[in-house]
């Protein structure tokens, strides 16, 4: 619908602007849709959104409306896909892809165990029982759950500066902050506090992660150069240990090493280039297993160290202990419970998209919490979702869960027929299997990327990498989230603002730098503020609208020909929220205008903008007439008060009235001194007092 709009005269401006109280009425009407202005009585919620009561009973009447399958579906997860299982279609998936992970799965778990400093068999025990209970409560039916690099890497960090690896007390821990983790992830999910890691850049992760794989890289060198190196998350002190324990090189290990990443290295490449040596990547790990223990077998070199005895049978149940060091442990359990959102919940909603099903991030983060939880009861250390495992278990076809049990499965008669088997393994076939795994996450394409598309992100790629390298895992995430968030900071405390032009032959406005060909009109400036308005960003707002008064291209402007602006409009569809802080800097900004003849126009405000505006009291001190539905409207209205201030200017003859009224706008607009001012008066007093005593005279005349 809309109105016809002529533009007033005295009534609707001489509260604002004096200099256009004695224009004319144009005769020209402006159809304008009326905007409408939301009661503050009528609701009772708040202007940002929902009050605490409806959002209560907007949760009760959910709750009511619930099913005991919904209430199946909430509790255990699994119930979705058990529910609606296609035996025929997805057992011999299942089956295929279940097994295909448990190979992959078992050389990789001792391995992780090592890096994180444990005895091979917490690696199996890791990835027995952890596995069966995601498979019930997580929500995810392609993520591969269990040991993985970087999590046994932070294990090893934070518990090598407590207690030395071979001491029991080293493994209590492991598993204290097992279960610490685990309650964690539950808390967090219960909460649905999923949300707070979105704070964390794509640019930190890769970073960190980058730096992360150099460092497990470099750990496990030692066994490939067959002396010990000393524990470090930081390069300097690895490199350092490296080179000074150059003397103590053995060339068997190195060569059997070696040779076993390269076997490895090939597999991989040609299982993800060729379609049909797909299976290569999978049997990767298990080549290099078989490989090394056979060599080793052969060759019998006293040089190269084996994996040494590995207990027989499945973990027996038992309390986690040493709660003493929960303290000293709480700072590692909230990093790998980050890690564990953004690696396992990342990869989980990337598989769920493509298998064509809704995940839900916070049940995805209970399902881990519980299976590290139960995990900590049976001697398992930190898990989470595997991107690589994942990515195979994807690509065997899995369809739901059912492949987690059957992993479960062949983990389970690993512990119980094949650990003799292991005994033989050499460290450097293990170590070989851990640096090819990390290989992949030195994610050097992401920082050309960055450096491509944006130096900012870039930069945050640096400097997480370069302080992860340096000065450590915690400090470098500590640092890497730090900057992350300044960054956000101040992307939020200078946001973007624009000067719109309309475009040519349409009644679309523009940002004039983005659109060159379309044109302002004189006398008006259009400004649309692109982020919410709050106490961090109302000075910067304030400034750039002062700017843009100043600032005003006159080349490609239209319109009535006069030398300044009389007229703001802000276009504030962008803008979602405003606080009380932005409302008084509106209310300042306005009174700063009026003192400068200058009207403000907001259009197109959201309902709950509009609302704040109302309760405040802005509408009234604006005028309700001067909020607009669209900025076409608002340009027009001021439009015709520009032409009509135009037709007044052109008037030779000014009343004595307009005398004060003129020189009071020109001391405002000109900052003219005091004596200017005295003189102006003393002018003007001394032309009246002749034009009466002329007009005096001719009354007497003859």
């Amino acid at each position: 619908m809309e109105i016809s709009y002529a533009s007033p005269s005295a009534s609707s401006l001489a509260s604002s602007n004096s200099a256009l109280s004695s224009m004319p009425s144009s005769t020209r009407p402006v159809k304008v849709i009326p905007l409408q202005h939301p009661s503050t009585t009528s609701s009772s919620s708040p202007a940002g959104g929902y009050s605490a009561g409806v959002l209560v009973k907007k949760w009760t009447g959910k709750v009511k409306q619930m099913t005991w399958i919904n209430w199946m579906e909430l509790l255990l997860p699994c119930s979705r896909w058990i529910r609606t299982y296609k035996w025929r279609e997805y057992l011999q998936s299942d089956l295929l892809s279940g097994i295909t992970i448990g190979i992959m799965l078992v050389p990789q778990a001792m391995s992780y165990a090592k890096l994180a400093g444990l005895q091979p068999i917490y690696g199996l025990y890791s990835g027995f029982l952890p596995l069966f209970v995601y498979a019930f409560f997580g929500s995810s039916r392609q993520l591969a759950v269990g040991p993985v690099a970087l999590v046994s890497l932070l294990v090893s960090n934070v518990l090598g500066g407590i207690v030395n690896s071979s001491e029991e007390l080293y493994t209590e821990l492991a598993i204290l902050l097992a279960l610490m983790v685990g309650v964690l992830e539950c808390v967090m999910g219960l909460l649905r506090l999923g949300w707070l890691i979105r704070f964390i850049s794509h640019s930190v992760i890769s970073g960190f992660t980058t730096a992360s794989a150099i460092v497990i890289g470099l750990s496990q060198v030692k066994y490939f150069l067959g002396y010990d190196v000393s524990r470090s998350s930081k390069i300097v002190p690895l490199i350092e240990s490296i080179i000074a324990g150059a003397d103590g090189f053995l060339w068997a290990p190195f060569i059997m090493g070696s040779v076993i990443l390269a076997v490895l290295q090939i597999m991989k490449h040609l299982g993800k280039t060729r379609k049909h040596l797909r299976f290569l990547r999978v049997a990767g790990p298990l080549t290099a297993v078989v490989m090394g223990t056979t060599l080793a077998k052969v060759l019998n070199l006293p040089s190269i160290s084996l994996v040494g005895d590995i207990p027989q049978g499945l973990p027996k149940f038992s309390v986690p202990r040493s709660f003493e060091h929960v303290k000293s442990l709480i700072p590692t359990a909230f990093l790998i419970t980050g890690v564990a959102i953004l690696e396992s919940v990342g990869i989980a909603k990337a598989l769920a998209a493509k298998n064509g099903y809704e995940l839900d991030s916070n049940q995805e983060l209970f399902g881990l919490g519980v299976s590290n939880v139960v995990g900590s009861f049976f001697s398992a250390y930190p898990t989470t979702g595997s991107f690589s495992r994942s990515a195979v278990n994807h690509e065997s076809g899995a369809k739901t869960s059912l492949s987690q049990i059957v992993t479960g499965i062949v983990m389970g008669g690993a512990l119980l027929f094949l650990t003799p088997l292991f005994e033989h393994i050499p460290q450097c076939a293990l170590a070989a299997i851990v640096i090819s795994a990390v290989i992949t996450l030195v994610d050097y394409d992401e920082a050309i990327f960055l450096w491509r598309i944006n130096k900012k992100d870039f930069l945050l790629w640096v400097i997480t990498a370069i302080t992860t390298l340096f000065l450590g895992i915690e400090i470098g995430v500590l640092i890497g989230v730090g900057v992350s968030l300044a960054f956000v900071i101040h992307e939020s405390a200078n946001p973007h603002m624009a000067v719109l032009g309309r475009l040519p032959g349409t009644t679309v406005y523009r940002n004039i730098q983005q659109y060159p060909e379309a044109y302002t009109y004189n006398g008006i400036v259009i400004v649309r503020i692109d982020a919410p308005i709050y106490f961090a960003n109302t000075s910067y707002i304030s400034d750039r609208l002062r700017e843009y008064e100043v600032e005003v291209d006159r080349s490609t402007g239209r319109g009535p020909d006069v030398e300044r602006v009389y007229f703001v409009v802000i276009e504030m569809a962008p803008v979602t929220y405003i606080d009380s802080s932005a409302v008084q800097t509106l209310k300042d900004l306005y009174q700063e205008y009026k003192l400068r003849d200058i009207q403000i126009a907001i259009s197109n405000p959201n309902r709950d903008v509009l609302l704040t505006f109302s309760r405040s009291g802005v509408v009234e001190l604006i005028g309700k007439e001067w909020f607009f539905v669209r900025v076409h409207d608002a340009v027009q209205v001021c439009l015709q008060h520009v032409e009509s201030l135009k037709e007044t200017t052109k008037r030779p003859v000014s009343s004595p009235n307009d005398a004060s009224t003129y020189i009071q706008r020109l001391v405002k607009s000109r900052n003219e001194d005091l004596s200017t001012v005295f003189l102006n008066l003393l002018l003007n007093g001394i032309l009246h007092f002749f034009s009466l005593l002329g007009s005096e005279e001719q009354e007497t005349g003859p």
